[in-house]
């Protein structure tokens, strides 16, 4: 296992006494021995994470957007440079293979952000049509998420960008320079909270977070996002859906797929799906402890779904997320998970209307 990759943050993270995870060949920061005290710098302060292991894709040539958007459930055409767009990527059956997110660079170059490290083949199938390059670039984009109310605040003393001019899900396409670091600034995240990305290079990445670091900012790991992102409900692959089976309709993706597009990768399928949604995709917040996962759901002793994933949460205690057979179950009932009883609730119980990212 040691053979998995380190990132330019590793030795500093192991340094503050952090603890990592191997998976899909990195090792991604779990925590620094307190992650209720990272999940609350999120929530009420500012946090720093070691985001490196997503995949980055390039994509350059003239069909750079349009190849993106064949794959993808959301409407990307729309872009312009600058923008950021959130979509799930499909294949022909309509099923989920990763959800991504979608930066327009330039007129003709892309980048698109992917948990799942080995789609070549998949864009080997599905863009071979296309007049575009597509390489994982990894390896060379580093990338901090400063996440947190204060990330504005702080980041601002490091920049001289103008960030309250930089919108939510917008980007500043050309290099700018944060904290001594050159690379790319976006204003995207993934907890809840107002948030920047910055995508940059090894140095970059070591010279940034000491300047953070130096200015009272938490390093956090993924111990702390699985509440913050179900109580935000934000997805992971290979937990809130099966990649390459399940599709938006079952894990809560349904908004981001734009049917009215044109033709995309798995329309015709979904075009089926949402004549008539199986399931909807819901929280549940526990009365004990956390059932296993795939526990069945049951309402007076008739199964109506399956419990996917869940963590603790300091704000709403034990939580997780199901998927449900539309129309069994309403907001407020109480189900039974392995004997445990919980109460169904939106997906998405911290700030339904995300006015806190956007802020």
């Amino acid at each position: 296992m040691d053979d998995a990759v380190r990132t330019p943050l590793h030795e500093r993270l192991e340094a503050l006494g952090g603890t990592f995870q191997n998976d899909d060949g990195w090792w991604w920061i779990q925590g620094l021995g307190d992650w209720e005290a990272e999940y609350r710098a999120v929530r009420t302060d500012v946090g720093v994470w070691d985001l490196s292991p997503l995949v980055k894709w390039d994509f350059r040539g003239p069909d750079a957007l349009a190849a993106a958007n064949h794959v993808n459930g959301n409407d990307l055409m729309t872009l312009a440079i600058g923008q950021v767009r959130y979509g799930p990527l499909l294949n022909a059956e309509g099923g989920v293979v990763d959800d991504a997110t979608t930066y327009r660079v330039s007129e003709d170059r892309v980048l698109v952000m992917t948990n799942g490290q080995k789609h070549e083949d998949y864009w080997a199938e599905h863009l071979s049509g296309f007049d575009v390059a597509v390489a994982n670039i990894v390896h060379d984009m580093p990338h901090l998420s400063v996440q947190g109310p204060r990330s504005r605040e702080v980041l601002q003393s490091l920049t001289d960008v103008d960030l309250s001019t930089l919108g939510y899900f917008r980007f500043v396409p050309e290099p700018v320079v944060v904290g001594g670091a050159t690379g790319i600034l976006a204003r995207t995240g993934y907890g809840g909270e107002m948030g920047y990305e910055f995508f940059t290079d090894a140095e970059g990445m070591v010279m940034l977070f000491d300047a953070l670091v130096a200015l009272g900012v938490t390093p956090f790991g993924t111990a702390a996002i699985y509440p913050l992102r179900i109580e935000a409900g934000l997805v992971i692959a290979g937990l809130d859906y099966d990649p390459g089976v399940t599709t938006p309709y079952d894990c809560g993706l349904e908004k981001f797929v734009k049917l009215g597009k044109g033709h995309f990768v798995g329309r015709d399928a979904l075009v089926a799906v949402a004549a008539d949604p199986p399931n909807v995709y819901r929280t549940l917040l526990f009365d004990g402890e956390l059932p296993e996962r795939r526990t069945p759901v049951t309402r007076d002793g008739v199964e109506v779904g399956t419990f996917r994933a869940g963590s603790t949460s300091p704000t709403f205690g034990v939580l997780g997320s199901a998927v449900l057979r539309a129309g069994s179950v309403e907001d407020g009932d109480v189900v039974e998970v392995g004997g445990v009883s919980a109460t169904v609730a939106p997906w998405c119980v911290y700030d339904p209307e995300k006015k806190r990212p956007r802020a």
